[in-house]
């Protein structure tokens, strides 16, 4: 069984690595580099005993180590995940195109191509068609916005 386990160990590699293909965790293709790590083990003539630890140390030190990479250097949920969809639309630029009407202000505004219900988030304030405003707030299909001033900033006037 020495003489052939590494053979073993070499299709459990291929096997582990193919199957990474058709997983999102990136975890299979750690335990594939262990199983190869045990095939080297066994084609250098060393027991099952030896193999398996061989296999144990390389896939769990591989997958620990790839766990404190990804945790580091790619963002998190948390605040350095990009904003997609209705997440990024606080904070952009968007132009009125029906006026205020109603009790409520209602208007639409266009923010990247879709047309928004838009309340001004004062909710005294009319919307002009035409005018600019920015999106401070997202509430199920409508969204919240205030004009955006021509003036500069305070430090920047002279």
């Amino acid at each position: 069984m020495d003489q052939v386990s590494w053979i073993v160990w070499l299709i459990l590699s291929v096997i582990f690595i193919i199957a990474e293909v058709f997983t999102l965790g990136f975890v299979l293709f750690w335990f594939g580099v262990g199983a190869l790590a045990a095939a080297a083990v066994g084609f250098l003539g060393f027991g099952v005993g030896w193999q398996f630890a061989a296999f144990a140390a390389v896939s769990i030190a591989l997958t620990a180590m790839s766990r404190t990479i990804f945790a580091k250097y790619l963002p998190h949920r948390e605040g350095g995940a990009m904003k997609t969809g209705m997440d990024s639309l606080p904070g952009k630029v968007g132009t009125v195109t029906g006026a205020s009407k109603g009790a409520l202000n209602e208007a639409a505004v266009k923010v990247f191509g879709s047309t928004w219900t838009a309340y001004p988030i004062d909710g005294e304030m009319e919307l002009i068609e035409g005018e600019k405003v920015e999106v401070v707030e997202v509430k199920g299909s409508s969204i919240y916005v205030r004009r955006v001033t021509n003036e500069l900033p305070e430090w920047r006037q002279e």
